[in-house]
């Protein structure tokens, strides 16, 4: 019986338990506190640490299924996801790990046990490679790898690869070392008697594929370029789980296994399209299934789709696969969201923050494809202007520029633009296409480049930096370690000390600031941030005596704040679980001296008696300055007994420190006030969405909480004295409102009446041009009565050119509109508006039978309704 892919999981885990592995679950996809990446596109991230000596290994042998994605950077794979049988963004890596002690030799044999002994793997189909050697790196070839596998393989498949293929390296930068892939050939008998698979081993072959990478790590990549040995050796193993899946189920691509084709075959029943009937139809149901898998495990670690970062590039990813079900399954509805219980069923037993973030995944994805379903619905509107323009003026090609900025500024995917072009008999001008979207790289490069130097070690005990802040806010202290870091426009350093009292940025806090100093000097410390598990402190100078032991000293009075307003995040946290309900989960917080933001789930507006109600909850908290039970050290499972709470998308170690002020109880690694009585008072200034059903509330404390409450006051004052201090403020205040909102009625029915009678006097001054009826004018009417103008006009007036200039309220306009006869002579209202704007230093568009623009030179008005009406008798 055929193993599914879950039971061929637990095999694995299984395998290496007996071999005295400890098994941990699956890291957070999306990464945090780590400034060098945003997701984990390998398994061993969540070790880097452990690689770099900065953190201790708690066991020395692991086990994992690491969930991973891959899709910018070094490992981008994305343009290959969907068209080939092997490619995918969100994967499972199955790995084992040694921190410092076994190496090769057994590494290697039970790479050959799992696959050959327990999976019944055809060991005539497996090849193994090894580093062949470097002279870059003045690095001799991996003969102590090629010695064990000649017990296993003959030399005829075992293959010397390039640094290129097996010399590991996570980036420019870290732990790095050689790597034996072994690689399985998948192709029939015939095909492998025509064709041996070493000469299709790492040449891209869909049948020869590699399957396991053992990485022997033992140097670590500095920022010269230069390799340093790691204080100990390791390995790093990865298993595509997908591609084994594929042997052990007899298939021929990974899309065939049960892990897709319970999605894809969802998707089929759901579109009416049978998989495996036409090529592009096949492509689209596999991006989908692919996407769709990267995009809830991002959502369910806590990652919601954004314009920035790590969650651009799931945006990114979502309107791929929109695009895909649009075009080629037609699908002009939100689709993806309906496949969200199918992979639920299909992976939730292995990872369960998909059955926990269910609901909350649905309706983010929902939304996100409604917004952008209707985006691709205003670049359509947008091209077809562009293709009515090219076949006006007899051309076969559209300006690569414009092209861009579709793609730039409304987010219409290329692809799709140079399908429909095609569709149309047009191309674009790709040379110009790719000169813009170098340009934009360049800008973008130029702002974000970082140029890091290497580790300056001032002491042997660099690797240690002791955290002291929970305790005290200075220390007795000496430098470590520093180096250089250079932006665009300043030059920073990073300095490591050998304890600290400063909180590095991490869980949403804001990073400690300060100074080190001593007789002979004062350095602020700028910020506090970690990587690596160090605490990095950012100076904008060095000591002069940088050997001297320092005070180092944290900024009490931003601290103390901080710490208020992070406690308040805890105590806000619980008052929404008892108002609005246990579905409440914190997904996002940011905690400084200034104030507090705190994201959650919740699937509506909070209501004004709820943010009361809420409010008033958490200062009863505040008040009755409950003392702070802090336990440091708790094994994970007595904290969970306790009743803390654990966030997903974090990554939580086999012993946590747990925060309890009262009932509430948390697992958190950051600063807090000692009672809950120094928060002082804690006041909500706004509630709001920023994603389908994740809400966030904005609250202050201590003294910016009373600061708040003096300009509200104030404000009222000022608005009491308007109103002659009267008794009855609030009826005054209305009553004006009232009759405010009469005067405007009448007002509008005034400026009614004037524009019915406006439009009778134009009906008598229409012009005949070119066999159009032309009605021109500049009036100051508002924006809104001109549009009402120019679609009544456009009923009663056959073969209409309705062109109107305004200037409301300081901002002048231009209106265009056409009658259908018109547009269907080929004349464009869009087209014209967009030249003529020029005039008023605007820009706009709209369709082809109506169109606005709005600019900044209201003298340019008269010169943009003549330029307007040039352009329409010309066409």
């Amino acid at each position: 019986m055929v193993m599914t892919s879950n039971e061929l999981r637990n095999s694995f885990l299984e395998f290496f338990r007996s071999r005295q592995h400890h098994i941990v679950p699956s890291a957070p996809m999306v990464v945090k506190n780590d400034p060098t990446l945003m997701f984990t596109n390998a398994g061993m991230n969540r070790f880097k640490d452990i690689f770099l000596g900065n953190s201790p290994a708690l066991h020395p042998r692991t086990a994992d299924s690491q969930k991973c994605l891959r899709v910018s950077g070094k490992h981008n794979d994305l343009e290959e996801v969907g068209h080939d049988t092997y490619h995918h963004t969100m994967f499972e890596m199955l790995g084992n790990w040694s921190f410092g002690d076994y190496f090769k030799k057994e590494a290697i044999a039970w790479a050959w046990e799992y696959l050959t002994g327990v999976l019944k793997i055809d060991e005539n189909r497996l090849y193994a490679t090894v580093f062949e050697g470097s002279s870059d790196d003045d690095l001799e070839m991996d003969s102590e790898a090629f010695d064990i596998w000649k017990q296993y393989l003959p030399e005829n498949r075992i293959l010397k690869g390039s640094k290129k293929d097996n010399f590991w390296e996570m980036g420019d930068a870290g732990p790095c070392g050689p790597c034996s892939e072994i690689h399985y050939d998948s192709r029939p008998d015939a095909e492998r008697t025509k064709t041996p698979g070493e000469q299709l081993v790492n040449n891209d072959d869909p049948q020869v594929i590699e399957i396991w990478n053992l990485v022997f790590i033992q140097y670590n990549r500095k920022a010269s370029g230069q390799l340093e040995m790691l204080p100990a050796r390791h390995v790093d193993t990865g298993m595509g789980f997908e591609r084994l899946c594929r042997i052990i189920q007899g298939k021929t691509s990974n899309y065939d296994i049960d892990l897709f084709q319970t999605i894809i075959g969802e998707a089929s029943a759901l579109c009416g399209i049978r998989y495996g009937t036409e090529e592009r139809t096949d492509i689209a149901l596999r991006v989908v299934a692919d996407h769709l898998r990267a995009i809830s495990f991002s959502i369910a670690d806590g990652q919601i789709p954004s314009n920035n970062k790590a969650g651009y590039v799931i945006r990114r990813l979502l309107r791929r696969a929109v695009r895909y079900a649009c075009t080629f399954l037609g699908q002009s509805k939100p689709f993806l969201c309906r496949l969200v219980p199918v992979l639920t069923q299909t992976m939730g037993d292995a990872y369960p923050e998909l059955k926990a973030q269910q609901t909350l995944i649905e309706r983010v994805i929902r939304e996100e494809e409604l917004s952008f379903l209707h985006t691709l619905s205003t670049g359509m509107a947008l091209l077809e202007n562009v293709i009515a323009e090219a076949r006006k003026e007899n051309r076969t090609l559209v300006g690569g520029k414009t092209v861009f900025e579709m793609y730039d500024t409304f987010g219409f995917p290329l692809d799709l633009t140079e399908l429909i072009l095609r569709e149309h008999g047009l191309q674009y001008d790709q040379a110009q296409y790719a000169t813009e979207m170098e340009a934009q790289k360049n800008r973008s490069r130029a702002a974000a480049a970082v140029d890091t130097g290497d580790w300056t070690e001032l002491s042997p005990c660099g690797n240690e930096s002791s955290f002291v802040g929970y305790d005290r806010t200075e220390a007795d202290v000496r430098i470590v370690r520093y180096r250089t870091v250079k932006t665009k426009d300043r030059q920073q350093y990073q300095l490591v000390l050998d304890i600290t009292p400063f909180y590095a940025e991490s869980g949403g806090q804001a990073g400690d600031t300060g100074c080190l100093q001593n007789a002979a000097e004062r350095i602020a410390i700028v910020n506090t941030q970690k990587e690596n598990n160090l605490h990095i402190h950012i100076a904008d100078r060095l000591p002069e005596h940088i050997h001297d032991r320092f005070t180092a000293s944290v900024d009490t009075e931003k601290r103390r704040a901080t710490e208020a307003n992070h406690s308040a995040t805890h105590l806000l946290h619980f008052a929404l679980r008892r108002i609005l309900g246990e579905h409440v989960e914190q997904k996002g917080s940011s905690v400084n001296a200034d104030a507090l933001r705190f994201d959650f789930s919740h699937f509506q507006k909070m209501t004004n008696d709820e943010l009361r109600a809420v409010e008033r909850m958490v200062n009863r908290m505040v008040r009755a300055d409950t003392p702070l039970d802090e336990r440091r050290h708790t094994p994970i499972d007595e904290a969970r007994a306790m009743g803390a709470m654990a966030l997903f998308g974090e990554k939580y170690g086999e012993e946590v420190r747990v925060i309890r002020f009262g009932e509430s109880v948390e697992l958190c690694g950051g600063t807090h006030v000692k009672a809950t009585g120094q928060i002082g008072i804690f006041k909500i200034v706004s509630e709001s969405a920023i994603a389908a059903g994740i809400r966030r509330i904005e609250a202050l404390t201590a003294e910016k909480a009373e600061d708040f409450a003096y300009s509200i006051e104030d404000t009222v004052r000022q608005i009491h004295e308007l109103f002659n201090n009267s008794p009855a403020f609030v009826q005054a205040v209305k009553k004006t409102v009232e009759e405010n909102s009469v005067l405007k009625k009448q007002l509008e029915e005034i400026t009614r009446e004037r524009t019915v009678e406006f439009q009778k006097k134009l009906m008598k001054q229409i012009e005949e041009c070119n066999g159009m009826k032309v009605i021109r004018f500049n009036a100051p009417f508002p924006p809104d009565l001109i549009k009402n103008m120019a679609f009544n006009l456009r009923q009663k007036v056959e073969r209409l050119a309705f062109i109107a200039g305004s200037l409301h309220a300081g901002k002048p306009s231009l209106t265009v509109a056409l009658s259908d006869a018109l547009v269907a002579e080929g004349k464009n209202a869009s087209l014209v508006v967009r030249e003529a704007a020029k005039e008023i230093a605007g820009g706009g568009g709209g369709q082809p039978f109506f169109a606005t623009a709005g600019g900044k030179n209201a003298n340019g008005l008269e010169n943009a309704i003549t330029k307007a009406f040039d352009l329409l008798m010309k066409a």
